[in-house]
């Protein structure tokens, strides 16, 4: 029987945030830091394809030990070619996985989700921006994957409550 990953999710997000790496918390994380009773194994994020946070991003990953998890007996290391791409990069590191992705949805990128963010901190010194329930509901409709849909009804109550209140 596989073993579940245990994930130190504000481990990822330190780094991540330590290292001034530009990125969106996307995914089941995003909802989980907004008060929603989900489970979540990974860390997943759309990050700026811009090349100083490339930079950023492959230093924090070193920190990270990061690693594709798809090849876990070659240690494949990401580098800036992969990092620059729109593809999903999926890692795992000492800290658990992480997803780092080029896009989300239909398309959308980095840009096109900061202003779609809340800012939460979620430890001491760790400020991310999530992206707001609205948008998570959208970009998991447009996603369509199976374990997207079943985490839509939840995600859609929560968002009802919160509007009422």
């Amino acid at each position: 029987m596989p073993s579940i990953p245990i994930t130190d999710h504000l481990e990822v997000l330190r780094v991540l945030t330590g290292h001034r790496v530009k990125f969106v918390l996307v995914g089941g994380l995003s909802a989980v830091i907004q008060w929603i009773a989900m489970m979540t194994f990974d860390v997943d994020i759309v990050h700026s394809r811009d090349p100083d946070n490339i930079l950023r991003l492959l230093r924090a990953l070193e920190s990270l030990e990061a690693y594709y998890r798809t090849h876990p007996g070659r240690m494949i290391k990401p580098n800036a070619s992969h990092l620059s791409s729109l593809g999903h990069q999926l890692l795992m590191t000492r800290a658990g996985p992480l997803d780092i992705l080029g896009m989300i949805g239909r398309g959308r990128e980095y840009d096109d989700l900061l202003r779609h963010t809340v800012e939460m901190e979620i430890g001491e010194g760790v400020k991310v921006a999530a992206l707001d329930l609205e948008t998570l509901i959208l970009t998991k409709e447009e996603a369509g994957a199976e374990k997207d849909q079943a985490a839509l009804p939840l995600l859609r109550r929560t968002l009802e409550e919160k509007k009422r209140r």
